[in-house]
């Protein structure tokens, strides 16, 4: 199994009514400010791992587990908003950084809270690196109706238990599941997040199951059609250098086809001042589990260039 070269401390930490929990590796430094990992959609804070050892400076790193996801709970919620994540992680900030700018990585949904947050807190940013957070398609006014009653009908099959998370007999199992998901995940790391990814817990009848430490209400679509003039005028609003970094492999081809495409991507970054692109060979989506070293690489990079 995967050893870890730089081991992480487990912390809870109070945020509006939740008790967030986070991983933190490395001493506080006034020298430099925190830097901050976000992780993304069905994903946890110790998914950073393989990237904090890969760092070749040692550094004060703060990775969250969000709400609904990992060892932070939900609050009950039976749907998951944006705006909470910028909230939380305005809090976050508060505890861990106080009034001093930050750098901060996200990836995939982590990518697009930092784009989002960049616009709204300015002045809170030192650094930011977006890991293929693309956002979402342009949607039209008209298929707003569609959009509610899509969200009404799922919140009904999230209380009648139909959209449940599937659990394994064993971490072996919750291993399998994510090297066929991500085919360039080998073994090692596999068994080792398998571990951070799910738990194992008592089932009636004496057995146990792993269940995977995600809320199955973050699988209900958002109520709210998706605004890109909304994202652009936060874009707009970013002030601090933006590094975007996205994989070979085209993920947004294979989510939307020709929808979305990573030329419109690139489009909607033109409004962002300060932008920075570039591209990690032989990774799929999970570059950060691909290819470490290489993503440590890119965001000391960009952070030393201050």
């Amino acid at each position: 199994m995967y050893q870890s070269r730089r081991p992480a401390r487990s912390e809870f930490v109070p945020v509006r009514n939740l008790r967030y929990h986070v991983l933190t590796w490395g001493e506080p430094s006034a020298a430099r400010p925190p830097l901050v990992l976000l992780h993304g959609w069905m994903d946890v804070g110790a998914s950073w791992q393989f990237v904090v050892d890969a760092l070749g400076e040692e550094r004060f790193v703060v990775a969250p587990d969000w709400r609904g996801f990992g060892l932070t709970e939900g609050g009950g919620v039976d749907n998951y908003w944006m705006p909470d994540y910028l909230a939380d992680l305005d809090w976050l900030l508060d505890h861990y950084a106080g009034d001093r700018p930050v750098d901060l990585v996200g990836h995939s949904m982590g990518g697009n809270v930092v784009m989002h947050y960049g616009g709204v807190r300015p002045q809170r940013m030192r650094r930011i690196v977006n890991l293929e957070g693309f956002g979402m398609p342009a949607f039209r006014a008209d298929e707003a109706p569609g959009r509610y009653g899509r969200w009404i009908d799922e919140l009904k099959r999230l209380h009648a238990g139909e959209m449940a998370l599937a659990d394994y007999g064993a971490a072996d199992g919750v291993a399998r599941r994510l090297m066929k998901t991500n085919p360039r995940l080998t073994q090692d790391k596999a068994d080792w997040l398998a571990r951070q990814w799910a738990r194992a817990a008592p089932r009636e009848g004496g057995d146990e199951r792993w269940r995977i430490l995600g809320d199955p209400a973050h699988k209900v679509v958002n109520a709210n059609i998706f605004r890109v003039d909304e994202m652009l005028a936060l874009y707009a609003a970013i002030e601090a250098p933006v590094l975007t970094v996205v994989a070979s492999d085209d993920s947004l081809s294979g989510w939307w086809k020709r929808r979305y495409t990573l030329e419109e991507f690139q489009q909607r970054l033109q409004s962002v001042r300060d932008v920075r692109l570039a591209r990690v060979e032989d990774a799929g989506h999970m570059l950060h589990h691909d290819q470490p070293g290489r993503v440590a690489g890119l965001i000391e990079e960009f952070l030393a260039d201050a």
